[in-house]
């Protein structure tokens, strides 16, 4: 019998991928990482989504201050076999040290359309236009 297979992450997969966002948010502020880029800017990890099996942490960043993003998530894509290797300490109960990939986080951006479009003419002349029907 074969287990139906859900897009949603497990339990397990949620609290391994906040612990390794921990983990390689104190590296980061503890300035283990020597790397000009990755020194002079603030970044903001808002999530670590992991694969099923744990063995890949995909952590979506934010950098602060930048505006090209590029730049700060090469850097930190260049340096993820040294990350990865100093978060052993943090994550010793894990059976294997998930290989660490950076990726922009551009859901603050979906946020800001979404709140744009709110905020249309059109959208509040229909919004408005359901409160005097009641």
């Amino acid at each position: 019998m074969t287990r139906p297979t859900s897009s949603a992450p497990s339990q397990r997969m949620l609290r391994v991928g906040e612990q390794v966002r921990a983990a390689i948010t104190q590296v980061l502020q503890r300035g283990e990482v020597r790397d000009d880029v990755i020194e002079a800017t603030v970044i903001s990890i808002s999530e670590v989504r992991m694969s099923p099996d744990l063995k890949i942490a995909t952590a979506y960043v934010t950098p602060l201050g930048v505006s090209d993003h590029s730049i700060v998530i090469d850097a930190l894509n260049r340096h993820a076999k040294f990350i990865r290797g100093r978060l052993g300490p943090q994550l010793r109960q894990m059976k294997y040290m998930p290989e660490v990939r950076f990726r922009d986080d551009t859901s603050f951006d979906n946020y800001k359309k979404i709140d744009e479009l709110l905020r249309s003419p059109e959208v509040s002349r229909d919004l408005d236009g359901d409160d005097e029907e009641k």
